[in-house]
């Protein structure tokens, strides 16, 4: 497949937009950033007229597929309504008690617009119930670009310290001070109950999965302990769930993991592409908010297209219909992938589950970042880019994305060029 055309838009393009893309995640992909023309159900055409089946999936929010009718319909219908209107409408209530009635731990809600704006309505909230101020976050764990939150996102470990008390690494140039930030390896129950003890612990964020950075499940027993700390200690518990909530299950991986944190980010398939998130929560921490102790606001939240939106993909979710269906495709690309990477003698490990999975290459069972990293990397972004010239777009750092709108000859697709791309060799 021929790319030229996006590399042209995209260097165009950048006479009025600083690097020509809008997102910093954008930049740095094989062979160029792409430019799409159209989305639907589980394809992208570019402008230079590829067809590309697609596992991004906008980078998680699509579970329902790129233009849902459904969706599309509760958007189009309220736009004829009202767009943007500086009050309430009912269909954040509506929203609202969806996310009530499907997520364990949501008791209350607040919209915002962006899970990295959610989260600093968590961290405020985290200080304002314990009156402490430092947080811990584990390396590796990706929970937005803001100032206090963006360290040892992806650090080298040859400058971070040694494993156990790693030195937190800034993401960004320009980026403040990280004081009161402590970085921990994951997966190790001893290196926070040691933290814990000094009292001064506000909150701990983490994915209760780890899909940023090689999809890394939690060791038996480990969130549970985690959840025992926190409460012995008076530390609020926040599960980052932008990626998992909605899409490992219509409960989150809370609901299917079993453990319930006290406030928890949401975002991504929440609104199926739309711009919504949400921090959600115990009455106990939420009313922070709701009193107006802990100020959260926002010209765009609750904007109400998007509500209309949000409410028409829980719908849909809660139903079962669409888990129903990735849990058939997704199982079976699942299990065919792990058959041709067998077939093709390429060793492997496939974690996670049918509506979101990792691919690693010549590591297994990595149990936190510093482990993770060991994969093959250079030879998974080597697969990933062949898969892309084959007219399959998957993530080059190994997370697959399922939607509702992928069917069986996506699938036998898919894994028909897998085998192509393997029998030439990566």
């Amino acid at each position: 497949m021929d790319f030229s055309g996006s590399l042209r838009a995209v260097e165009a393009g950048a006479t009025y937009v600083a690097g020509g893309v809008n997102s910093g995640y954008r930049t740095g992909v094989r062979p160029n950033p792409l430019v799409f023309t159209s989305a639907s159900g589980c394809t992208l055409v570019d402008v230079d007229g590829n067809i590309l089946t697609d596992y991004f999936l906008g980078m998680g929010p699509m579970l329902l597929g790129h233009s849902p009718k459904e969706v599309i319909d509760a958007a189009k219908a309220q736009l004829d309504v009202s767009l943007l209107v500086a009050g309430q409408t009912l269909a954040e209530y509506k929203a609202a008690r969806l996310v009530t009635e499907m997520l364990p731990g949501a008791e209350l809600v607040r919209f915002a617009s962006s899970g990295s704006e959610a989260v600093q309505v968590a961290f405020r909230v985290a200080r304002a119930a314990t009156k402490r101020w430092k947080m811990i976050k584990f390396e590796g764990h990706y929970h937005g670009w803001f100032d206090n939150v963006y360290w040892s996102v992806a650090p080298d470990p040859t400058t971070a310290g040694d494993a156990l008390s790693p030195i937190p690494v800034a993401g960004t140039q320009g980026q403040e001070s990280g004081e009161n930030l402590v970085v921990l390896p994951w997966n190790n129950i001893q290196v926070i109950e040691d933290q814990l003890k000094n009292g001064d612990i506000a909150g701990i964020i983490m994915e209760p999965i780890m899909f940023n950075s090689g999809g890394i499940l939690p060791l038996p027993g480990y969130l549970e302990k985690v959840r025992e700390l926190c409460t012995k200690y008076g530390t609020v518990l926040i599960f980052d769930e932008v990626i998992t909530g909605f899409r490992v299950s219509a409960g989150g991986a809370q609901g299917v993991l079993g453990v319930t944190p006290d406030l928890t980010i949401l975002g991504k398939a929440l609104a199926n592409g739309f711009a919504v998130a949400a921090i959600v929560g115990k009455k106990e921490f939420m009313n922070l908010v709701g009193e107006g102790k802990v100020m959260h606001g926002g010209t765009y939240n609750t904007q109400s297209v998007s509500m209309a939106a949000t409410v028409a993909t829980l719908e849909m979710i809660k139903s079962g219909k669409p888990h129903a269906t990735i849990e058939v495709t997704g199982s079976a690309l699942m299990k065919g992938l792990a058959a041709e990477f067998t077939s093709a003698g390429v060793m492997h490990e496939i974690v996670g589950y049918p509506s979101v999975f990792n691919v690693r290459f010549d590591l297994h069972a990595p149990t936190d970042y510093r482990s993770g990293i060991k994969a093959n990397r250079e030879r998974y972004g080597n697969f990933a880019f062949e898969m892309l010239k084959s007219g399959i777009r998957i993530l080059p750092r190994g997370t697959w994305f399922l939607s509702s709108a992928h069917e069986a000859v996506d699938i036998d697709k898919t894994l028909s060029c897998v085998r192509d791309v393997l029998k030439a060799g990566i």
